[in-house]
């Protein structure tokens, strides 16, 4: 007879849950916690792309659509990508998906082969790492911490064996919030050509960067449309977290498996999102720069007030976190965290979620609103000085 263990996935029982999750359960039903956890916007979704969603909801348009995604609004994907010097088909080389996060686990799901290697620069986004190993291949972990938490091209080379088969990047990056300099990832692009590797690209914080910067895709190099895959979506520049819309653009090779598994895992993205991003990326641009505008204003302010408190952080040039050095505090970043939220009621998220070089460090999301961030600074301030919470 089987025993209980074997009437489930050995592989899903080894999975831990997201660490993001077990801070974020912490704060439900906790009013008096400032919560700088979750990377989530703090503004509502805008107005126009709300209304097209009622507008549609209204005509009855609740149906399925093509497992693509619809034509405008992938035409409008491949349009808005040209902004960033990249060229795609959006009938064969563009498909809209449940988030980001479906887009990577699709296209993971595409490349990978049992003992194949993945190359994942942290600290990174927790589900990068389970995704990978959920396919049955090796994860290969790159400490970025040495480089100020970029990755660099002669790092990356150093760690590729024959049995590599991806490198998964995130510029700018969750959780530093660090942008790859554009002439490193031409550098990256090189190694990857060289080695021919696929490169999974997630930019879903192109629009949030900061103190004029623009955003450079790795896509957009010569030679990369055979190697690279864009990841993006709708959740961050947009605050469009719960409609679950996101999209990634590759080569029609590639795009052909990714759509054979979308067709069954999910079918479609839910109509009335599809809607509502298209109207975003015709007429929301405007409302995206205001958000933009206000997060460089939050992140100003988490510098200061982390420099008041002489906590070394490197400052973030785009999406909306920080990414504080905590160690003289003298306690790991899980036991600061705990401490933090337990005793002066802020939630962060601690380093180690996001990969064990981030040791002594913790997630800061200021996609929050600025009074808020004050306090929680106060409290912080607290807690390095020795205070109670008065």
């Amino acid at each position: 007879m089987n025993s209980r263990e074997d009437r489930f996935s050995r592989k899903i029982l080894t999975t831990p849950p997201s660490p993001i999750r077990k801070f974020f359960d912490l704060i439900i039903g906790h009013d008096d916690i400032i919560s700088l956890g979750v990377g989530e916007p703090d503004f509502a979704t805008p107005w126009c792309m709300r209304e097209e969603a009622f507008y549609h909801l209204e005509q009855g348009h609740t149906s399925y659509t093509s497992n693509w995604g619809i034509t405008e609004l992938r035409e409008a994907i491949a349009r808005y990508l040209t902004k960033y010097n990249l060229q795609y088909n959006p009938l064969r080389e563009v498909i809209v998906t449940i988030g980001v996060s479906e887009a990577i686990d699709a296209v993971l799901r595409s490349i990978l082969n049992p003992g194949d290697e993945v190359i994942v620069p942290e600290p990174c986004y927790v589900s990068y790492q389970p995704l990978v190993e959920l396919c049955d291949a090796k994860l290969i972990r790159l400490d970025t911490a040495p480089d100020g938490f970029i990755p660099t091209a002669r790092a990356i080379e150093k760690v590729i064996t024959p049995k590599t088969k991806a490198l998964m990047l995130c510029s700018p990056s969750n959780p530093t919030g660090r942008m790859i300099p554009g002439e490193e990832l031409e550098k990256i692009a090189e190694v990857v050509k060289k080695h021919k590797i696929w490169v999974l690209s997630d930019e879903v914080y192109c629009e949030l960067v900061y103190d004029g910067r623009k955003h450079v895709s790795i896509g957009s190099f010569p030679g990369m449309k055979d190697y690279a895959v864009v990841l993006n979506g709708f959740s961050k520049a947009f605050a469009m977290t719960g409609w679950r819309i996101g999209y990634l653009a590759c080569s029609a090779e590639l795009m052909a498996l990714v759509h054979k598994l979308h067709q069954y895992s999910t079918i479609c993205a839910p109509i009335m999102s599809q809607y509502a991003a298209l109207e975003g990326l015709r007429h929301g641009e405007d409302e995206v720069e205001k958000m933009r505008v206000s997060y460089q204003q939050r992140r100003n302010l988490m510098m200061k007030g982390f420099a008041d408190m002489g906590l070394p952080v490197t400052e973030p040039e785009g999406a909306f976190y920080i990414f504080p050095d905590i160690r003289k505090a003298g306690l790991s970043s899980e036991d600061f965290a705990t401490k933090l939220i337990q005793d002066y009621k802020v939630a962060v998220v601690p380093g180690t979620a996001f990969g064990a070089g981030a040791e002594g460090f913790v997630r800061c999301c200021y996609a929050t609103e600025i009074g808020k961030l004050k306090e929680a600074l106060r409290r912080m301030k607290l807690m390095f000085d020795g205070k109670p919470l008065d």
